[in-house]
């Protein structure tokens, strides 16, 4: 079981705190206004009424000794930037900050986020490649320039290992694992050997080139299907 501290309880920061609370964690969960608090207070280890720009209410709090904080103040910046400034100032090795624009995020760093989200961004950016995407199935930014995806397996692609396939060197593309259906198991660093099903999910890292063109043929492949 880890520590963590959420401040701020608007929408992200109460999804944030609760689901932490569910997997077994210590949340301690922390905003200026009271109606938020008792909102929670069911649902974390501790909740209080707290400005978060106070020093000695954090030490008092025990926060430096927690594995981490988050920052969950995105409407305020001037209050983002302090808060985390605050947490920076007493020692806090780990601090997860949200930014609502690319400048808050980059002013956060320089004073000592570990990391900085962008929720809204995050969730744009993915919807946008489902959309764009409809074959497949998930999507996470990974480095600049390459990503790691979720998608269904072509029908070119089922009944063929891995090894014949050959993604490493055709695509620039490595399999880092595979969700099988039947049975349901997760299937990390498969083998040569594997042979693809077609009602296995591959998760890719790759180049984002290579990957459309991948997600290109995932499309083409159903489009041939007969109806």
């Amino acid at each position: 079981m880890k520590q963590f501290a959420v401040i701020g309880l608007g929408s992200f920061g109460s999804y944030l705190a609760t689901r932490l609370y569910e997997k077994g964690h210590d949340v301690l969960a922390m905003d200026r206004d009271t109606q938020k608090v008792q909102d929670i207070k069911d649902r974390v280890t501790q909740a209080v009424v707290a400005d978060g720009k106070d020093r000695e209410v954090l030490e008092a709090l025990g926060l430096k000794e927690m594995d981490a904080a988050a920052v969950c103040i995105g409407t305020e910046m001037s209050e983002s930037i302090l808060v985390t400034l605050t947490l920076k100032d007493m020692g806090m090795e780990r601090i997860i900050a949200m930014a609502v624009r690319e400048a808050h995020g980059r002013i956060l760093e320089k004073i000592g986020a570990s990391e900085v989200l962008y929720p809204e961004r995050d969730m744009a950016f993915s919807l946008a490649e489902r959309l764009h995407n409809p074959n497949m199935i998930d999507y996470l930014p990974f480095v600049e320039g390459y990503s790691i995806i979720q998608m269904t397996v072509p029908s070119e692609f089922v009944g063929k290992p891995l090894r014949d396939l050959d993604l490493i060197n055709q695509y620039g593309v490595q399999v880092v694992a595979i969700k099988e259906t039947v049975p349901d198991r997760l299937n990390l660093i498969p083998t040569a050997g594997y042979v693809l099903k077609g009602s296995d999910l591959l998760i890719l890292l790759g180049p984002n080139d290579s990957l459309d063109e991948l997600k290109e043929k995932d499309t083409s492949s159903k489009n041939l299907q007969p109806s």
